[in-house]
């Protein structure tokens, strides 16, 4: 038996604790947002926070998060009522096929939650880890630039 605090959410799975978070998430929580991507901790669609810091759900084993708190695109909004960060990327229409968004959101709420006013070169910096394969990268940083500005575009 494994526990997770998800989204501020106690949960008690019956899971092997070496299966990957991302596992753990989908499947068993039905929180579908962090999406399997390369499966190596290499592009980031799988990314969530763990105690405020980003990592790879789908490397990072259920047993490192016993008793930590995770953190989902699914905990910083909803489509009825999206998060400053989800608003601002739908505005700047930073996603194309919508696959690394997940991921990229939640990276960049953990740099603005660490460094709430980041520079250009701190937020292409941070986000780095985090691959688009769509190439709508400088729209990602408006977005990111607009909630770190206050909401001003």
């Amino acid at each position: 038996m494994s526990t997770l605090i998800v989204n501020g959410v106690r949960h008690t799975l019956d899971i092997d604790p070496s299966t990957p978070l991302l596992y753990a998430l989908r499947n068993q929580l039905e929180l579908n947002g962090a999406k399997f991507g390369c499966g190596m901790g290499q592009c980031g669609a799988c990314t969530v926070l763990l105690d405020g810091q980003p990592v790879f759900g789908c490397i990072t084993p259920v047993s490192a998060c016993e008793g930590r708190k995770v953190r989902t695109i699914e905990g910083l909004g909803n489509a009825a009522h999206p998060g400053p960060l989800q608003a601002a990327f739908i505005k700047h229409q930073a996603a194309q096929c919508g696959y690394c968004i997940a991921g990229m959101v939640v990276r960049a709420q953990s740099l603005l939650e660490q460094h709430p006013h980041p520079t250009e070169a701190q937020i292409r910096a941070y986000m780095e880890p985090n691959l688009c394969r769509c190439g709508t990268h400088m729209r990602i940083i408006a977005a990111i630039k607009e909630v770190a500005d206050g909401g001003r575009a």
